[in-house]
């Protein structure tokens, strides 16, 4: 039975609710925050009902409009993001995402699904951060999204030939850092050994799984212990682990999914307060990023 307020009673609403995924799934990449993800959905549909019925009908697209104006938020928050990391204390990194089968109560509402695919690894993340906001922005759009550079310009606010210079140069970023695609089995399998080899604390096993030149970067956001610039170095990286391993006491390290990759979660009491992403290739691992900001473990 239908009742006051279902989405049912009103099909162009339920149309509209209906793009809510693609457009979390767009902030997020764009952002890297799932909580400013859901502002930006929130203040795109704000704007949407601020409109006449008279306006809402004469747009031919509610989803593409929809999609426009949320790119356009992301660009100003990409903006202002620069300003706000400059206060933020310690290192930041991309907000990690479970697999949904383990996203927190309350959390498990599809349209607030983010799409794990190769676009949302946080390797992927990082280097979308090395990029500027409106380089992003395109590159987004048009490489994932697959949105024509005509409809690109009218978000980012240039030219259709300038977008696409601008997703040209993201384009050289994303491939000068991407390492050869290994397996899910494989890359799980190193992710168990360096487990392992962290829960032993065992330092030659470490060094032998990390890369020579791997780096490790901790994000605490100032709230908890962690890193305050990055470790550079295989050998250094694993004479930290070890010398923290101390702090394991009365905690489990698990193997979890990651942002659509096999990553590590760290609890005490069932109560996640580390998570781990690692980056990897040729078999060793290159980059260990360590999310310890609860803020950014609200759906673990």
């Amino acid at each position: 039975m239908k009742t006051p307020g279902d989405p049912r009673l009103d099909p162009g609403l339920s149309a509209i609710m209906g793009e809510r995924r693609q457009l979390i799934n767009l902030a997020y990449r764009l952002l890297g925050s799932l909580a400013d993800a859901e502002d930006v959905v929130q203040e795109t549909y704000t704007r949407w009902y601020a409109l006449s019925r008279q306006q809402q009908e004469a747009i031919a697209s509610p989803g593409a409009w929809l999609m426009k104006v949320a790119g356009r938020i992301c660009l100003d928050v990409l903006g202002s993001a620069r300003v706000r990391r400059e206060s933020y204390v310690g290192e930041w990194i991309p907000e990690p995402l479970p697999d949904h089968r383990e996203w927190g109560e309350g959390r498990a509402d599809p349209a607030d699904r983010v799409t794990l695919d190769e676009s949302v690894t946080m390797a992927f993340l990082v280097v979308l951060e090395s990029m500027t906001p409106a380089e992003r922005v395109a590159f987004v759009l048009h490489d994932v999204f697959r949105y024509p550079f005509a409809e690109v310009a009218e978000i980012v606010g240039r030219s259709s030939a300038a977008c696409r210079q601008l997703a040209s140069s993201a384009r050289r970023r994303v491939s000068a850092s991407q390492a050869p695609v290994a397996s899910v089995a494989s890359r799980a399998d190193i992710v168990r050994e360096f487990k392992k080899a962290w829960e032993a604390k065992d330092i030659q096993a470490l060094i032998g799984l990390l890369d020579p030149d791997a780096t490790g970067i901790a994000d605490g956001g100032g709230l908890v212990n962690a890193a305050p610039h990055p470790i550079v170095g295989g050998e250094q990286v694993a004479r930290y682990l070890v010398t923290i391993g101390g702090v394991l006491r009365g905690r489990t390290i698990l193997e979890r999914t990651v942002n659509g990759q096999p990553g590590l979660v760290i609890q005490q009491d069932g109560v996640t307060s580390t998570v781990i992403a690692l980056g990897i290739a040729n078999g060793r691992v290159t980059h260990f990023w360590a999310v310890r900001n609860p803020e950014k473990l609200r759906p673990w």
